[in-house]
């Protein structure tokens, strides 16, 4: 029959999409209802009965018995003559209640059941995913890709749902090719045309904090704490680490022997290289393990201004600086302080000249190429030679060798 049909398929859609027994009974008498609201203009007086456990319906009719030529509304009245077609002992006034039979509405009914349900169980799928990704904001979920677009990857989890990774959320040295597995976090959950829309990240914060807890088991387990951590994601990564434990170091449970745990971590996110700090509430020493791996001689901190002027030995300046500034930048921001680099001379009554001095005789872009390398002084340009500067900086040869003719000619 058509009708058990129609609850054995919906009963499946039930088991595969994970409704619950009550939601879809409430699903399939609404639509009921919604048809027989459309047939005969009200459902307040029928009565619906699903059982999902035997696949069938019923729907009965409650009218009242009224004398031959009153019908008024043939919905809710019956006539005597009528009623007593159905049983012989019914009299005016009585309650008439009969089955009534879902295939006489005919094939259009059916179909508008069809679609109604079809419809309230897409909204309720939609609601439920929306709902499932939200409590899941900060997890770690692994998908296959299905599709990729120039700004964004179409993933699917393991019950077929799609998930989205913009290009701006993914690694700079991610490439994927369609049926590859995809590790990445749930950072949001948004409604985007009344569809839920779930973003995924792999350069987020969370997801270096979940791949922590998922290779060191004292993360998991609460006896090492991630305090903070900052990323240059695919380039270079700060963790600070406590340990609630004095027995545990948190720097070598994170590494792990001969690097064995945070291996796992460095291939997952493309080589990203990724220092590991034993956090410290005391902002000088803190400061100090932020700038590694740059040795510092001395730090003067302000504290209102929340600034740091660290003082380094000249070798020690591009270290701390990094490539691009990114070592000081990540640093700056783990501790929470600006950070100024300064330069310790052998002799500090010895003479020497600012950068900033020679922008009549040298172009300013070439001064801000020796600047991000860490030499914001004449002698610390010179201090390097000419290969170092070169393979430092992205200044031709011939260029390095004239601001380098420029520089001595201050101090002859």
């Amino acid at each position: 029959m058509e009708n058990i049909n129609l609850i054995d398929t919906f009963s499946e859609f039930k088991e595969l999409k994970n409704i619950d027994r009550a939601t879809m009974v409430r699903v399939l008498e609404d639509s009921f209802r919604s048809v027989l609201v459309k047939i005969f203009g009200s459902d307040e007086n029928f009565d619906v009965i699903v059982n999902i456990d035997k696949g069938d319906f019923e729907i009965w009719r409650n009218r009242e018995v009224v004398p031959d030529g009153e019908v008024e509304d043939a919905n809710t009245q019956i006539s005597l003559t009528e009623a007593l077609k159905i049983d012989e002992d019914y009299e005016v006034g009585e309650e008439v209640v009969d089955e009534v039979d879902f295939h006489k509405f005919g094939r259009r009914a059916i179909l508008t059941l069809r679609q109604n349900l079809a419809g309230q169980i897409m909204e309720l799928e939609k609601d439920h995913l929306y709902s499932k990704y939200t409590e899941r904001i900060g997890d770690v979920v692994t998908g296959e890709v299905y599709q990729i677009w120039k700004k964004e990857m179409l993933i699917l989890d393991d019950e077929g749902n799609e998930l989205i990774l913009p290009r701006a959320e993914q690694i700079p040295g991610d490439f994927f090719r369609k049926g590859e597995t995809v590790r990445a976090v749930v950072i949001r959950v948004e409604m985007r045309n009344n569809n839920p829309l779930i973003i995924l990240s792999r350069t987020s914060p969370v997801f270096l904090e979940r791949l922590f807890e998922f290779e060191v088991p004292e993360i998991y387990d609460g006896l090492i704490t991630i305090k903070k951590i900052v990323r240059a994601p695919g380039e270079r990564a700060k963790v600070a680490v406590e340990s609630y434990d004095d027995r545990i170091d948190p720097v070598g449970a994170c590494v792990g022997m001969k690097g064995s745990r945070i291996h796992g971590i460095v291939r997952e996110l493309h080589n990203e290289n990724i220092d590991v700090i034993n956090f410290t509430a005391n902002n000088q020493l803190f400061i100090q393990r932020a700038l590694n791996p740059a040795k510092v001689s001395s730090i003067k901190l302000f504290e209102e201004e929340k600034r740091a002027d660290v003082y380094l030995q000249p070798e020690e300046v591009s270290l701390a600086i990094g490539k691009g500034g990114l070592n000081i930048r990540l640093a700056s921001q783990l501790t929470g302080y600006e950070i100024d680099v300064y330069r310790e001379t052998e002799n500090e009554d010895e003479e020497d000249v600012s950068l900033d001095e020679f922008t009549d005789e040298i172009e300013s872009w070439i001064l801000d190429e020796l600047k991000a390398i860490g030499c914001d002084t004449a002698k610390s340009v010179l201090d390097l030679t000419v290969e170092d500067l070169t393979k430092r900086t992205d200044l031709e040869e011939e260029t390095i060798r004239e601001v380098i003719n420029v520089l001595k000619a201050e101090f002859e």
